[in-house]
């Protein structure tokens, strides 16, 4: 009986193999074959698209660094003066410049220099604001030191806020202030504490900013950033840079990262720096999150004014200024060392208000300009 059902057993195996079933086995192979096929075809399809998309925003953030970028020659005298961070993550300078240049001009002065340390670690920035006329000897000559950027662009500003302050300068971001409009449309408004109300008709015709924390549009930001309409003329000016850029901070690092990205597509044609599309994101991601309210430090050069040869320059104080470095470059709060006697007179804004610098050279190895009220 057990061999009978054995037997029986063995004939039901045989007969999934019977005449029967070949063409059930047959169509079932051919479906599984189909749904291979079809599978690889979906997995290549997939790869092509990622691939793709990759290829898209490779170009996409080539084309963005090409906007941004320096001339090739620019680029290589730039390479001999940045000096990159021993290790990723490790603290750097950015020197940021606002210049003047005007359409077709290749040669123009440094209206704003801000040496900027960044702590992407720590997620701590520090600002100091070095005055336009600060004498300095570059090259042998005697000038103001928003002339080196007339005599040899970007990188004669880098060299000589490198030499002032004794660091090494990782970055620049230039932004033309013929453009700085585009950077605030680009954001909406830049929420700003406003701590002295900016009144300068002769400058800013119909543009009055109260004291408080205010919205201000572009028209307004150019107004806070530019106008030299106070007591001590380019320090409170220097001030509201630093104070505007650290509320723009604010606003771009609290972003997400997309729109992130969509900020340094509009920036793009309005800044010239060295870093590519895809470091300025990064710099910007790293940054999120920062505190800037406690983690944001701020200064300005400790200096004084005084008029030589009939020339209005800033006088650093050598020593205060070390002293000053030592503690932005231990990531320390600058202010801590900052002394408000070293602000300018009345008198010595307005005389600088009469010799600011365009970078014609003089007979003595000076330099002069005309007066541009701001």
């Amino acid at each position: 009986m057990a061999k009978h059902k054995k037997k029986v057993q063995q004939a039901t195996n045989y007969s999934e193999y019977s005449r029967e079933n070949v063409a059930s086995y047959h169509k079932k192979n051919r479906g599984r074959k189909v749904r291979r096929a079809l599978g690889r075809t979906i997995l290549t399809a997939f790869v092509c698209v990622v691939a793709l998309v990759g290829v898209v925003a490779y170009a996409w953030l080539n084309n963005l660094s090409s906007r941004m970028a320096v001339s090739s020659e620019e680029q290589a005298k730039l390479n001999e003066v940045l000096v990159e961070t021993e290790a990723p993550g490790d603290p750097y300078y950015v020197l940021l410049l606002g210049c003047d240049g005007r359409s077709g001009e290749t040669d123009y002065r440094s209206d704003t220099i801000i040496l900027a340390r960044v702590d992407p670690q720590e997620k701590k920035v520090t600002m100091l604001s070095i005055p336009r006329d600060t004498m300095i000897t570059y090259k042998g000559s005697t000038m103001k030191i928003n002339a080196a950027h007339y005599y040899d662009g970007p990188s004669g500003s880098v060299a000589a806020v490198s030499e002032l302050c004794g660091v090494n300068i990782s970055h620049y971001i230039e932004v033309n202030f013929n453009d700085f409009k585009k950077v605030v449309k680009a954001v909406g408004t830049v929420t700003v504490d406003v701590d002295v109300a900016i009144d300068d008709p002769q400058h800013f015709e119909d543009i009055y900013i109260p004291t408080g924390v205010q919205e201000l549009d572009a028209d307004e930001a150019m107004a806070y950033c530019r106008s030299r309409n106070f007591p001590d003329g380019d320090y409170t000016r220097m001030r509201h840079q630093r104070t505007f850029l650290t509320a723009l901070m604010k606003k771009v690092t609290s972003s997400d990262p997309v729109t992130i990205v969509s900020f340094i597509n509009s920036f793009a044609d309005v800044v010239t720096t060295d870093l590519t599309a895809t470091e300025c994101a990064s710099m910007a991601i790293q940054l999120q999150g920062i505190d800037t309210e406690n983690n944001v430090y701020t200064a300005h050069a400790p200096s004084t004014t005084q008029t030589i040869d009939g020339v209005s320059y800033v006088i650093v104080d050598e020593t205060s200024l070390a002293q000053m470095m030592e503690v932005i470059d231990s990531g320390g709060d600058p202010s801590t060392v900052q002394n408000d006697p070293y602000a300018a007179s009345a008198q010595d804004a307005d005389e600088q208000d009469d010799t600011t610098t365009d970078g014609t050279a003089t007979t003595d190895g000076t330099t002069t300009d005309s007066t541009t009220g701001y």
